[in-house]
C-alpha cells in the first residue's frame, strides 16, 4: 500500500523526487550520515533496476567527492583521531601501490575491506589522486549499487538488511575484487 502511494506521487512529481532524492543521499554522504544502504533500497523500489543504478551511482559518486573534498579541505584531524591505525595501514598500502593505485583503489571500493567512509574521508590526506579515487569510485560502486538497488525491487519481502548480502553476493563482489588486482599481480610477475 504505501509502495504504490510512493510510486504514484513519484510518477506525479519525478523531478521533485529526484531532486530530494539526490539532496539526501549526497548530504549523507558527505557527512557520513549512515543509511545510503536504504536510500539504493529505495531507488530500486521507485526507479526500478537500470533507473535505480544510475541513479545511485551518480548520487554515491557525487557524495563521495564531496566527502573527499571536505576532508581534504578540513577533515586532516578528523580521519587521525578517528582511524590513526587504519590511516597508516592505507598510507602505506597506497605508497606500495602508487604503480597501479587505480586499480588498488577499485579492490577497495568492490570489496568491503575497508568501510567506504573511511575510503572518502582519507584517501585526500595520503594524497590518492582525486582522478583516481573518482574513477575507481564510479566504476567500483556498480556491483554492490546493482545488489542492493536489485534487492529495492523486491522491498515488500526483505525482512532485514542482512537479507541483501547473502552468500552470493559477497563471493561475487570478492570475485569482481580479484579480478580487479589481477593486472597489478600479473605486472608484479613480469618485472
Amino acid at each position: 500500500m504505501c509502495r504504490d502511494h510512493l510510486e504514484s506521487y513519484t510518477s506525479d512529481y519525478t523531478m521533485q523526487v529526484l531532486m530530494c532524492y539526490f539532496t539526501v543521499y549526497i548530504f549523507m554522504q558527505t557527512f557520513m550520515i549512515p543509511g545510503t544502504v536504504f536510500m539504493s533500497l529505495l531507488a530500486g523500489a521507485l526507479f526500478g533496476v537500470a533507473g535505480g543504478m544510475v541513479l545511485v551511482i551518480v548520487a554515491a559518486t557525487a557524495g563521495a567527492s564531496s566527502c573527499f573534498f571536505l576532508s581534504k579541505m578540513i577533515g586532516r584531524p578528523l580521519v587521525f583521531s578517528l582511524w590513526p591505525d587504519k590511516l597508516t595501514f592505507f598510507q602505506a598500502q597506497v605508497a606500495k601501490r602508487r604503480a597501479k593505485l587505480f586499480n588498488y583503489m577499485l579492490f577497495l571500493r568492490v570489496t568491503p575491506t575497508l568501510p567506504n567512509t573511511f575510503i572518502n574521508m582519507a584517501s585526500p590526506i595520503v594524497n590518492v589522486p582525486y582522478r583516481v579515487f573518482f574513477l575507481a569510485t564510479s566504476i567500483g560502486l556498480i556491483p554492490a549499487a546493482y545488489v542492493t538497488v536489485r534487492a529495492g525491487t523486491a522491498l515488500g519481502e526483505l525482512k532485514s538488511v542482512a537479507d541483501l548480502y547473502d552468500f552470493q553476493s559477497i563471493a561475487t563482489l570478492f570475485f569482481i575484487g580479484i579480478v580487479t588486482l589481477t593486472p597489478t599481480f600479473l605486472s608484479k610477475g613480469q618485472k
